[in-house]
């Protein structure tokens, strides 16, 4: 892979889980940001829309798929997915093997 991968996804947060969410973003936890770090994840973002979390990050290595398996595997990053999903509701329209949904990109310019 060469040059950037721009991922971006949707997922739903219900009203009661807002506060308690945006609680735990506000301080995510050290281990799971370097992590991401070491998995080549930049420029990472999460916005809310009502019911609605968009997320958008970029990839800057060179194995995808290896990278995202380290994060999956990475005991930190479980226990922060633990607390995680339950508040999150997974939408219909994701892809077979998703929990958030991936967005086809539509339009870039730098």
């Amino acid at each position: 892979m060469s040059g950037v991968k721009r991922v971006a996804s949707v997922i739903g947060l219900p009203a009661e889980h807002r506060e308690e969410y945006e609680r735990h973003h506000a301080a995510v936890w050290p281990g799971v940001l370097d992590r991401l770090a070491q998995s080549n994840i930049r420029n990472y973002s999460i916005y809310r829309h009502g019911e609605l979390l968009f997320a958008y990050f970029e990839y800057t290595g060179e194995d995808y798929e290896a990278d995202m398996a380290a994060i999956a595997a990475d005991p930190e990053t479980q226990r922060w997915w633990a607390v995680q999903e339950p508040l999150q509701r997974p939408l219909d329209e994701r892809g077979p093997g998703e929990w958030w949904a991936e967005l086809p990109e539509i339009f870039h310019t730098d």
